[in-house]
């Protein structure tokens, strides 16, 4: 109970703390400020968690063993499905502003920009997680993109041709729902490829993306753990829906038959491809508001610690205004 009126009482403040900047804004306050009052309303959004995802659930950190992770579990945020999802609209609000940020500076120069990779089980969530998420954000500066089986003409290039073409623009955000990744793991538990060839891709991945992080792109990997049981009720559900055939591929329950091969081969990526400049996180997500308020969190801490500021004018700013007021 204490948690949760802390928490409760932690969200009032966050969202005084969010109207206020939008005052700022409307009286024109001065840009320092408003920066300021943007990373007061992030902090107080990050002080509703009582261990912080960005360690909790860091692989080699917080988890190191897939197998201990639950997915009915809602480690560091000890609240009620309202409360996350309160959080959930708040964050969505502050992410859109460092969003907007992130633009702006793209657009003037600026190679920051952020890759967001989704990873888990069919019916983990990913696609709820696009939607919740990034619900406040404009489209301008978002790439979503979903990588599937590779066509005839991206299977004839590198495994990470296809990846390249979808990395975000200097100022954008981009969403995998899948990725590079898959180019493992398929391999790995259907053994369609000899080890040691795709085990020399771990460090193809870990190069390119050293690349990225060196080259101004920050890189969040996430990982949605499901649990077989949770998996089956969305199975059913999607049965039981005719506006939901669509989602459902016989080929997700051969999937689901080689449960224990995936979990083995998604815990070699991580033992290979955690590392300190792309750490992966392991996200529980049968309760699906816990899994878009640990995303949501881990976007915007990510996007407030770029320290961006809004660019300067560069152009005769009093000419400009003369011009138009002539």
């Amino acid at each position: 109970m204490g948690d949760t009126r802390y928490i409760s009482s932690t969200l009032k403040s966050a969202s005084d703390s969010s109207r206020g900047l939008d005052k700022a804004i409307k009286r024109r306050k001065s840009l320092q400020r408003r920066l300021e009052l943007a990373s007061e309303t992030s902090e107080r959004l990050s002080s509703v968690w009582s261990k912080h995802p960005s360690s909790r659930l860091r692989f080699g950190q917080g988890v190191t063993d897939l197998a201990d992770v639950k997915g009915p579990s809602t480690p560091g945020f000890h609240a009620t499905r309202d409360e996350g999802e309160r959080f959930i609209a708040l964050s969505a609000i502050e992410i859109a502003r460092y969003q907007e940020l992130l633009y702006a500076n793209g657009a003037h120069g600026s190679n920051r920009r952020l890759l967001i990779v989704l990873q888990g089980m069919d019916a983990s969530g990913k696609g709820g997680i696009v939607r919740h998420v990034f619900r406040q954000v404009n489209p301008m500066g978002i790439h979503y993109h979903g990588f599937g089986r590779p066509t005839d003409e991206e299977a004839s290039h590198d495994f990470l041709w296809r990846i390249r073409r979808e990395l975000p623009a200097n100022g954008w955000m981009s969403i995998f729902d899948r990725s590079h990744y898959e180019d493992v793991v398929m391999p790995n538990v259907y053994q369609s490829m000899e080890e040691d060839a795709w085990r020399r891709r771990y460090d193809v991945i870990r190069r390119f993306e050293k690349e990225l992080v060196a080259d101004g792109c920050a890189v969040v990997k996430i990982f949605l753990v499901v649990s077989r049981e949770a998996q089956r009720k969305q199975f059913l559900e999607r049965l039981d829906d005719p506006t939901k055939y669509w989602k459902f591929d016989v080929s997700d329950l051969e999937a689901r038959d080689r449960w224990d091969d995936y979990m083995a081969a998604w815990q070699d990526v991580f033992e290979n491809t955690s590392t300190d400049y792309a750490p992966w996180y392991i996200v529980p997500a049968d309760n699906r508001w816990y899994s878009r308020a640990v995303v949501s969190e881990l976007l915007r801490v990510t996007l407030k610690s770029m320290e961006l500021s809004w660019p300067g004018a560069d152009f005769d700013f009093d000419e400009a205004r003369r011009r138009l007021e002539s």
